[in-house]
């Protein structure tokens, strides 16, 4: 194939088992299982084992993996130590690729990742390490929060689910609110995974490089920080403050459009109507509204912007995505702007670790191509008769 396609856009570079995405008709499935479904009904730890493994779990599985989460949630005092000596002024996207990255260090390992049949002593390694990664992503999360306010970080308990023990420890150790914890839990749910997307692809490569798996979800974490992926929803934020009431809500539509400038949240690359996880979101948001008795600001004034976007922009297939009502949210629960990617890195860790998992199992290093566009060969001219 010698035709460029720029991002890649369109081209098949994987075949996967694990995802399904119906930009159309707006559907996502995880192996199978309606993304609507699994928010409603399953936890993380469930959409976790789905993904890795390929089936929902039976009560007894299901047990055991949360069993091991629980049991991997600590880290060792060095990681701690290096998270400690990083400033406090940097992203906390920043400190999360760095304090993963250096979870191989002190996690060291000389079992090959390749995977040749299924149980094999690589499928073995490549399953323990998917734990203790998922388990540890929460974690640093939660202990970044503590430390750059000036707080010892709060230890994990294991009595308690993975978003709740989440909520525990990221706000300082308040019992969680059983309405945040199940919000919290479907929001891990509905971010967990979704196809080939930039920081997925990002994984896959450094996995085929047989790369330990702390460099794998490096790389995908370095990718997801990125504004035009997981850093989108802090731009939503901004933008609904910067707009004020949802009265001018129109006017500035008007003028941002007249202006050709990005209305952040809106638009997808694959969905051409409301990204399903949108909608679940802004049901999540209503359902906070609702046990709180009232209805924020910021939250009036994105229903009014999407309203007046739905004039001007539907018709071109432009409609909210999943950023436009994680980041209003995540505000509303109390989560730090500057959080919310770390927030959608710990859910998607888990589809991350299932590609990774997929493609050491039938590897092949991504070497792709180019369309070389530069000088003909040409003779080299000494410096001093230049």
């Amino acid at each position: 194939m010698n035709t460029f396609q720029p991002g890649l856009e369109g081209v098949p570079a994987t075949r996967s088992a694990i995802s399904y995405l119906d930009g159309k008709q707006g559907v996502l499935t995880y192996r199978g299982y309606r993304i609507v479904d699994l928010a409603e009904h399953s936890s993380f730890e469930e959409t976790a084992y789905l993904l890795l493994d390929g089936e929902l779990p039976t009560p007894v599985q299901l047990a055991e993996f949360d069993a091991q989460l629980r049991e991997h949630r600590s880290v060792k005092y060095n990681v701690h130590d290096i998270m400690k000596s990083l400033p406090i002024t940097g992203h906390p996207m920043e400190m999360l690729q760095t304090a993963v990255a250096s979870l191989g260090m002190f996690y060291p390992n000389d079992v090959p990742v390749q995977i040749r049949s299924p149980g094999d002593e690589s499928a073995r390694y490549v399953h323990g390490q998917s734990i203790r990664i998922l388990a540890r992503m929460a974690t640093l999360v939660a202990m970044w929060q503590q430390m750059r306010l000036g707080n010892y970080p709060v230890r994990p308990r294991t009595d308690l689910s993975y978003a709740a023990n989440f909520l525990y420890m990221f706000f300082n150790g308040q019992e969680p609110d059983p309405v945040m914890a199940r919000i919290m839990d479907a929001c891990f749910v509905l971010h967990a995974e979704h196809t080939i997307n930039a920081s997925t692809f990002a994984a896959m490569v450094a996995g085929s490089t047989l790369a330990m798996p702390s460099y794998v979800i490096a790389a995908a974490i370095g990718t997801l920080a990125g504004p035009l992926h997981g850093g989108a929803n802090e731009r939503v934020v901004r933008m609904l403050g910067e707009i004020g009431r949802p009265e001018d809500a129109r006017g500035w539509l008007d003028r941002k459009l007249a202006a050709k400038e990005v209305i952040w949240g809106m638009g997808h690359r694959e969905y051409k109507v409301k990204d399903p996880r949108a909608i679940q979101l802004q049901k999540m948001m209503m359902e906070l509204a609702q046990s709180r008795g009232t209805t924020s600001a910021i939250f009036e004034t994105a229903l009014a912007l999407e309203e007046a976007c739905e004039e001007r922009l539907a018709p071109k297939g432009v409609y909210p995505n999943i950023d436009y009502y994680s980041g209003i949210l995540y505000r509303e629960m109390g989560f730090p702007t500057d959080q919310f990617t770390s927030l959608f890195a710990i859910a998607r860790t888990a589809g991350w670790l299932a590609h990774w998992r997929e493609q050491v199992s039938e590897n092949r290093i991504f070497r792709p191509t180019q369309i070389y566009i530069g000088s003909e060969p040409r003779s080299y001219t000494p410096l001093g008769e230049r």
